[in-house]
């Protein structure tokens, strides 16, 4: 492992997260897969942990053939694939006699001369086969005993044709790497093989991952393995608790040892720390500052400082990591001097793959190459101020999904425009003039509208604003802050949750206050309790399951002042299911609700009254759809009753048909206050309607009524007209594009003549003859044409 520690010794064994595709189709549908994964709740995402020895079973009868392995920069896939691969050597994967493992970062992409057996034994970095003709013969009579691993599969720049041209033989003919790895994937050669795929969520999306037989999530350290990384890292006792009561001591790199990769930088810098003890940094910039200081510093012979003479040509290796970061690679340019090539594999900051065709230099993290790359824009005179802020700093307008590098280098400019002066040793030099970037910088971030960002760019605004370390920056973000804040499908881990609380918690001195959605965040109930329970924050919208999670939390740590603030902040108004877990888990509030207890708990004095956001939705929208509409509509059904001041219910395309329709009318009569109900687009006909029909009249503040695109013939027409004049607060009837004709036309035609509070009849279908249904018109204007 980096560093020089050894697998077994220092490696901490982390859960993996079983993930979901949501396949989203036409011309609007996201290209990043972090959009189209099923986001999971913290509660979801404790449920589907799995084990490293899991990564294989199926669940099913179908064999997994083809894994993704998910997982943000520096979590630790490349680390957890070196481990498989040891547990195999070790006999623990039997059902795998060979293991091939390629990483994309140093295959070329394209050349057209490579057989499959060229890639399995010329391009991987396993150890070189001394029989290769015999073994590849081998692997071509017995495929399913063969693990083929794919790292960095986010390395691919163009992923335009992936899956076309698939290669399809195994021997003699020559292919691009594309072509070969198509047809493994498609399985036109060594079908049966196992193939496993690496890759950043954010970064990739593209026709294969949605072929994928098994998505799992690579999670990050809980607090109790940074306690047991640091345990590993620090072999003496004594040092060990030293290093982390300072971890602990500053919480947000506490916060950022989630990260795998970030709590070994923080143990390395703890590590090298001189005698003076030097508390840690407090910002990302800082951390990263520092340990690539570090890093070269330790380079130079004699463990001399960063000193003129000494140091290695620092602008040439920030402009190496800048055109990596701009041609989105890690490659180091091997025009390179020697020395600094040297140096930067002495240090760490450099790492050498080779195969038996080539060896190259890369940056051996994201973090570092886009540090060196941030330095270079804010310290180089070719980057000029509007370079600076072009590039790097977060844009007002919508462009396209930022990659996760993107992100970094942002808090990296942001960080080192505004840093203090450096200390003795650092590689950041004091005596070049920034002035200009920094006030340019300065500016942008002070034209930025927060309210007009989506939510990942806000999160990423916030980043950029504690990278500063400035309070004018913070207050001057509050104070332009809307009133509404939402983070709704940004997934939140710990550091993001830190940034976000050390923000928010300075709104309360300028009498701010926020209404945050935490909806499909994946925050974790930790940070839930953390958010929640801040003064600035009135009411918060999370997922449902890991809210009665929080209640559960502080009842049984007798909290009981601030489970009363978490019932009363919490809201669902307006509910918009679009997911299955929206709707699965309100029977489980409502439960509480009628009880006034928690699960797992006798009566709670905070729940005297019920839960006040189910008391006080006002707006409901039913929008799973044809695939699980159906399915799940008994359990709103379940759930309605207890909505006594919902005013607008729409239900619009779920098909839940006559017998939906049916359940629907028994619990009309408990919505006293509904005004709106769209039962558009369900496959509703007349025995449905004759239900219906009875039951909205005892509606009395029903003022807008749509059946639009059912299949209501005159029968149902006929029900509705009987009932439509003691419905005294209705408004607007749609029932246009059904299947009744002239004869239920007329019916409630007829009927609105006894309705004087009535606006709006639209009736219009291909069943009613024209003549007839302009003869209607002409009698009454409010019938209502196309």
């Amino acid at each position: 492992m980096r560093g020089g520690m050894g697998m077994e010794s220092h490696y901490v064994d982390v859960h993996l997260i079983q993930r979901k595709l949501l396949i989203k189709s036409g011309k609007n549908a996201n290209k990043c897969l972090e959009k189209e994964l099923v986001i999971l709740s913290d509660s979801e995402r404790k449920k589907a942990k799995l084990d490293r020895s899991q990564l294989f079973h199926s669940s099913d009868s179908r064999p997994k053939q083809s894994v993704a392995l998910l997982g943000k920069a520096g979590v630790g896939k490349t680390t957890f694939i070196q481990r498989l691969c040891l547990d195999w050597a070790s006999g623990s994967l039997p059902q795998f006699q060979f293991v091939f493992l390629l990483n994309f970062k140093i295959l070329d992409l394209t050349q057209s001369n490579y057989s499959l057996k060229a890639l399995l034994f010329d391009l991987s970095t396993s150890p070189r086969c001394e029989d290769s003709d015999s073994v590849f013969k081998h692997i071509l009579s017995c495929p399913d005993e063969v693990l083929i691993i794919f790292d960095s599969f986010d390395h691919i720049k163009d992923f335009e044709g992936l899956l076309q041209s698939p290669a399809k033989s195994p021997t003699d003919t020559k292919y691009t790497i594309k072509q070969l790895f198509s047809g493994l994937f498609q399985k036109e050669i060594l079908s049966g093989c196992t193939i496993l795929i690496s890759t950043r969520p954010k970064d990739v999306l593209n026709q294969v991952l949605r072929k994928i037989d098994s998505l799992l999530e690579l999670g990050g350290f809980s607090p109790e393995d940074i306690e047991l990384y640091t345990s590993k890292y620090f072999e003496d006792s004594s040092l060990q608790g030293s290093a982390l009561k300072k971890i602990k001591s500053q919480s947000y790199i506490f916060s950022l040892c989630s990260n795998p990769l970030l709590c070994w930088t923080t143990c390395f810098l703890l590590e090298h720390q001189d005698s003076r003890g030097d508390g840690l940094p407090s910002t990302l910039t800082d951390l990263y500052l520092r340990v690539t200081s570090k890093h070269l510093q330790l380079a130079i012979p004699g463990n001399g400082s960063l000193s003129k003479k000494k140091q290695p040509d620092i602008p040439q290796l920030c402009k190496m990591a800048w055109e990596g970061f701009k041609n989105h690679n890690t490659h180091a340019n091997p025009g390179s001097s020697t020395e600094l090539l040297g140096c930067g594999l002495k240090s760490g900051i450099l790492v050498s793959y080779e195969t038996s065709e080539r060896q190259e230099n890369h940056f051996a993290d994201l973090f570092t190459q886009n540090l060196l790359g941030a330095l270079h824009l804010v310290q180089s005179k070719q980057m000029n101020e509007k370079m600076v802020v072009a590039n790097c700093i977060v844009q007002q307008k919508k462009r396209k999904v930022q990659g996760e590098s993107q992100d970094v280098v942002q808090r990296f400019v942001t960080g080192l425009v505004f840093q203090k002066a450096p200390d003795e040793g650092s590689i950041l030099d004091s005596s070049i003039n920034i002035k200009a970037k920094r006030k340019a910088v300065e500016a942008h971030l002070e034209r930025m509208k927060p309210k007009d960002l989506v939510p990942a760019r806000l999160l990423e605004l916030f980043h950029c604003v504690y990278e500063t370390n400035r309070a004018k920056f913070a207050k001057l973000l509050l104070k332009n802050l809307p009133g509404n804040l939402s983070f709704c499908g940004a997934q939140l881990c710990p550091s993001d949750v830190y940034v976000i609380c050390h923000l928010l918690r300075q709104a309360s001195a300028m009498k701010r206050t926020f209404s945050i959605n935490l909806q499909d965040t994946c925050i974790p109930i930790s940070g839930l309790k953390e958010l929640v329970g801040l003064k600035c924050i009135k009411s918060f919208w999370a997922h449902t399951a890991d809210t009665i999670g929080l209640w559960e939390v502080l009842h049984q740590s007798n909290d009981e002042l601030n489970l009363k603030k978490a019932i009363e902040k919490f809201t669902l108004n307006p509910f918009k299911a679009t997911q299955v877990y929206h709707i699965e888990s309100l029977p489980g509030l409502v439960r509480i609700h009628r009880e006034k207890k928690l699960p797992m708990s006798e009566f709670v004095s905070a729940l005297d009254e019920g839960v006040p956001a189910l008391q006080h939705l006002q707006r409901l929208e039913f929008e799973l759809g044809v695939q699980n509409g159906p399915e799940l509509f008994p359990k709103l059904i379940e759930v309605l009753p207890s909505l006594e001041s919902l005013q607008h219910l729409d239900l619009e395309k779920n098909q839940i048909g006559d017998s939906g329709a049916e359940k629907l009318s028994g619990v009309l009569q408990f919505l006293a206050c509904l005004k709106l109900l769209n039962l558009s687009q369900n496959f509703i006909g007349d025995a449905g309607v004759e239900k219906l029909a009875k039951a909205l009249a005892s509606i009395p503040s029903l003022q807008s009524l749509s059946l639009y695109g059912n299949v209501i013939a005159d029968s149902g027409a006929e029900h509705l007209a009987l009932v439509l004049p003691d419905m005294k607060f209705l408004q607007d009837l749609d029932v246009k594009f059904n299947k009744f004709t002239d004869i239920g036309a007329t019916k409630l035609s007829a009927a609105l003549k006894n309705c004087n509070g009535m606006k709006s009849l639209e009736l219009w279908n291909d069943c009613i003859p024209y003549g007839v249904f302009e003869h209607l018109r002409l009698q009454d204007p409010r019938i209502r044409s196309l």
